[in-house]
């Protein structure tokens, strides 16, 4: 069975950074693709970004894109978010996601599309 621990998160100014990590544990394949989404107060959970577990491609949310990168490490068993000139729009609970099959590409900005989730993370930015 395979589960995700996140680390990261907390408080920061506006402007400064910030990495998210997931890390995957258990299951039958040494790496899965996984994704970030976020969901501030009184919204709805929106998609972050995104990695395949082929190396086939990743993607972002429009509005983070040059700001945040995902990474793998750890025998590609953990996605780094790494979070440079955040702002105050970016605070919410960010969860880690991870699908258990192949998804395409059309599908990987939906919250659907992954099988098995983190407990979530706080990051606030603020001053």
């Amino acid at each position: 069975q395979v589960q995700v621990e996140e680390s990261g998160g907390g408080w920061v100014q506006p402007g400064g950074s910030m990495r998210l990590s997931c890390t995957t544990s258990g299951g039958t394949s040494n790496t899965y693709t996984m994704g970030w989404f976020r969901q501030a107060p009184g919204k709805e959970r929106e998609f972050v970004a995104a990695d395949k577990r082929s190396g086939a491609g990743t993607y972002y949310r429009e509005s983070v894109r040059g700001r945040f990168t995902v990474s793998r490490a750890n025998g590609k068993k953990t996605l780094n978010l790494q979070m440079n000139s955040l702002k105050p729009e970016d605070t919410a609970v960010y969860y880690c996601a991870v699908a258990l099959g192949n998804p395409i590409t059309s599908s990987m900005r939906t919250a659907s599309t992954y099988d098995i989730w983190g407990q979530g993370t706080q990051v606030t930015v603020s001053s």
